[in-house]
């Protein structure tokens, strides 16, 4: 990752490392309850709500090459079920740990002249920015990790009837009558053979009563 530019620490996801001052080993303790940022978790699937309080417990230990940062971050995310599209609502507990690096020093703790030099290097790493870290992006990929792909309101729903949409664990008995396709034309010719049938005995009968009738005069 990119040095981070224009920090603020008025930002309650931006956290200040110099009480830490570069002492290899100094440990800080630290708990803040922040609003979750837009689009915190898996869009369109299960995120945590805008604003919504995120508990956070953070160490913070000084090392040769900058900051370690660990701490697990608390939330109630929000979704719906993948199955019958009822909310889903769950306790989230997301963990996470990264070395945001200072600025003048390469992997090895040593000052270097001219960070930044080796794009590729830099790409994958964190850096603190005048003692600043911003913890968003760290906390974004943890939560996605923690979350489920597919969330569901319990582990064995039935899902929806995939021909009237009915909700299944609602009704446990709930079917449709179903006729084998490879009957139906079977059924179709036995019911016009019927109704054949049928006009013909009408019209054996209509043919009896005329001669009947003749026979009479």
């Amino acid at each position: 990752m990119a040095h981070n530019a224009r920090l603020d620490h008025r930002d309650p996801l931006v956290f200040d490392t110099h009480e830490l001052g570069r002492r290899p080993g100094a440990l800080q303790r630290l708990t803040r309850t922040v609003p979750a940022p837009r689009d915190l978790g898996i869009q369109s699937v299960i995120a945590v709500p805008e604003g919504a309080p995120v508990e956070l417990d953070i160490r913070l230990e000084s090392v040769m090459e900058g900051v370690l940062v660990t701490g697990t971050a608390r939330a109630r995310a929000e979704g719906e079920c993948v199955r019958c599209l009822e909310p889903v609502g769950l306790e989230l507990e997301a963990d996470f740990q990264e070395l945001f690096s200072y600025p003048d020093a390469d992997d090895r703790g040593r000052v270097i002249a001219e960070p930044g030099d080796d794009a590729e290097d830099d790409e994958d790493r964190f850096f603190l920015e005048d003692g600043l870290f911003d913890l968003e992006p760290l906390l974004r990929d943890a939560v996605v990790l923690a979350l489920p792909m597919q969330p569901v309101c319990q582990d064995d729903c039935p899902g929806l009837c995939s021909e009237c949409g009915a909700r299944l664990a609602d009704d446990p008995d709930h079917h449709h009558d179903a006729v084998d396709i490879r009957w139906a034309a079977l059924q179709g010719l036995a019911g016009s053979l019927e109704d054949g049938e049928k006009d013909e005995m009408s019209g054996d009968a209509t043919r009896s009563a005329r001669v009947d009738e003749k026979q009479e005069k």
